[in-house]
């Protein structure tokens, strides 16, 4: 494949993705879905009800993982030798490194195993995947060769934490209102063209630091909501920064409430996605937040009412996490009294 044809595809792919979706779950009947939404799932991934962030386990496994069934693509353009190459090469987002990540290994919530893994491992897989959908590739020889994208053992499959941030009042009627992010395909690798909540962020260490939700969830807010680079410098400590220090806090006193909901798979690009949920008290989030971006690296930010809706097109991991969060409300306590 030419690289001029190689753009096109990719440049289509991202132009549809609500589309080829729609396309790629088609392709899945049997499978399970989160809330009716398009993420896939397997019994067990989706607990009867939130679970408390601080009651997640996550395990460690630092042996590598087996070679994924998936070998390199076919139709990659001449002179690259994956997916992220190509990319890299020819259609770059603005932040594009392949840095240190996790890889999950097992998901039994609470219970989650994970072992090392690099962000690329999961490009070269998931947006090849879609891409041979995008261009029509005889067969999906890639996707075909991956068989169930629920099987954790079949490639490396990197979680991404798929925040839902909801406020407990606000100017919206009913119980608040939540962070809505419209993903920019100029920007980002994976869900350009599509809504998101957010944060969301791929689940990934700072330093040599073991698997935490909870800071890796802290970063992300303070890059997306605030604008802040990812950069954190030589030195930095987290546990002595003001920012982690007050949501840390706020959480400790329940004016911030952390849940994890469960995760799915998008079917288009075997994204895994842990989804989880924090309601904030509107005075606080005021507090933290006041800075709150319209643009940030990824895309554009707005304030959108919690009413059970989903807007369109979403990618699956947000309209699942705004259904389990619809679904769960009174005990997540996003009802008025």
């Amino acid at each position: 494949m030419d690289e001029r044809r190689w753009r096109d595809d990719r440049a289509a792919l991202n132009a549809a993705r609500g589309r080829f979706g729609e396309v790629a779950s088609a392709l899945y009947p049997d499978a399970p879905r989160v809330a009716g939404r398009p993420l896939l799932c397997r019994a067990g991934w989706i607990p009867d009800a939130p679970i408390p962030l601080a009651d997640i386990r996550l395990e460690w496994d630092e042996r590598p993982a087996p070679p994924p069934v998936a070998d390199p693509p076919d139709g990659l353009p001449p002179g690259h030798r994956t997916y992220a190459e190509a990319m890299g090469a020819l259609a770059p987002p603005k932040v594009f490194e392949d840095r240190p990540s996790y890889r999950l290994l097992d998901a039994r919530p609470p219970v989650l195993r994970l072992g090392p893994a690099r962000y690329f491992d999961g490009v070269n897989v998931g947006e090849s995947a879609a891409h041979e959908l995008a261009a029509g590739t005889p067969g999906l020889p890639l996707r075909t060769r991956i068989g169930d994208p629920c099987d954790l053992a079949r490639r490396p499959a990197l979680p991404a934490i798929t925040t839902l941030t909801v406020t407990t009042s606000g100017s919206f009627p009913g119980a608040g209102s939540y962070v809505l992010h419209r993903r920019d395909p100029a920007k980002v690798a994976h869900a350009g063209g599509l809504h998101q909540v957010m944060p969301v962020g791929v689940f990934q260490p700072l330093g040599g630091e073991r698997p935490d939700m909870w800071r890796c969830m802290v970063r992300e807010y303070a890059e997306e909501f605030l604008g802040m680079g990812e950069d954190y410098g030589d030195g930095f400590v987290q546990d002595d920064w003001p920012f982690h220090r007050a949501m840390t806090a706020a959480r400790e006193e329940g004016r911030l409430r952390a849940h994890f909901l469960g995760l799915g798979i998008d079917p288009l690009t075997f994204a895994l996605d842990l989804l989880t949920v924090v309601v904030i008290e509107h005075d606080l989030f005021d507090d933290l937040f006041g800075g709150l971006v319209a643009v940030n690296d990824e895309g554009t930010v707005a304030m959108a009412p919690f009413d059970g809706t989903v807007p369109r097109p979403m990618q699956p991991a947000g309209a699942a996490a705004l259904m389990l969060a619809w679904r769960h409300r009174e005990t997540l306590g996003l009802t008025r009294g």
